[in-house]
This record gives structure tokens, sequence and C-alpha cells, in this order.
């Protein structure tokens, strides 16, 4: 997935807005000075729940959907037919929110913090590529997503629509 900002000197700050509460609910990506960026498009009538990213233009970048019969809730992010990371919970958590994302080849990216109040990060060993917060916004129901520089944007994005995702579905559960 080619990254909008891959050459950014700086970090590059996206707006969320979580509309995500029904599979067909399609929603803009807004970076900080409100241009649309990405495109969340919620595919109806899927056997499964998936989404696809879209750049501003309407090109598909990635497609994200639920992965079946696994442990864990867990998540696949495909590019080109292929999957470039799977997202899932930790088994066991005693402390707070933590998940893990598999990248093909061996890496492994974690998120830690708290995913109810949308304030955690997202670390490459002990290095932050992303951080997410709700905090940082005073409108109900939005979350910014700050990604590093030399990061993949539409990678991390995805990554914070799954971890989203499955703490919904960790809530309806309870």
């Amino acid at each position: 997935m080619a990254s909008p900002n891959a050459d950014s000197l700086s970090a590059m700050r996206y707006l969320v807005r979580e509309r995500l509460f029904s599979i067909t609910d399609d929603f803009w990506v807004t970076d900080e000075q409100g241009n649309k960026v990405f495109l969340v498009d919620g595919k109806a009538l899927r056997l499964r729940e998936t989404f696809e990213l879209k750049d501003a233009a309407g090109q598909k970048l990635a497609t994200i959907h639920k992965r079946f019969l696994t442990f864990t809730d867990a998540m696949e992010i495909e590019h080109d037919g292929a999957v470039v990371a799977t997202v899932h919970k930790a088994v066991i958590s005693p402390l707070h929110h933590r998940s893990f994302i598999d990248i093909p080849g061996g890496g492994r990216l974690e998120a830690v913090g708290n995913l109810i109040d949308k304030d955690f990060e997202i670390r490459d060993g002990g290095q932050v590529v992303a951080q997410i917060s709700r905090s940082w916004f005073r409108v109900r129901d939005t979350y910014g997503v700050d990604v590093a520089p030399g990061e993949n944007d539409a990678l991390i994005i995805c990554i914070a629509i799954c971890l989203d995702r499955i703490h919904h579905a960790e809530e309806r559960q309870h």
C-alpha cells in the first residue's frame, strides 16, 4: 500500500469519526485541515464484516475483513489480494488492552493502551509508530491517529479501524 505521506518530515494526524456501528456505514478520514484523505467503505451484503479503504480519488488501497474461526477476534488487512497484516486481541492482557498486528514475513506490531477511551500506541519493538487518542478532540465519537514519519499511513489507518471493530465486537458480547 502506498503511503500518501511517506516522505513527510513530521507526523501526520488524521481525524476518524466513529460511525462504524453498522457495516454499511461509509465515512471519510480527514487530515487536520479537514481535507478528505481516505474513504472507509462499509460493504453491505457480504457474509462477513468487510470494509474497503480508498484514497480520495476512489482507488481501493486495502480490504479489511473479519477472520472466521479464530480463538480471539481477528481481522485481516489485504492489499492486491494478499494479506499484509492480521490484527488480533491478546489472549491474556490483565493490566491494559493489548493487541498484536502480525505482518507476513515475521514482523509484529503491538497496540497497547486503553481501547475503550481510544488512547493507545502502536509500537514496533520499543518504537512508537502511531498514537491514537480521543482526548485531542472535543467532538464526540471522534479520535485522532498520529502516524510517525516514514510509516505507511494507509496501513496504520486500517489497523486503527480493525482495533475499533474488535473493541466494538467485544462490547457487544458483554
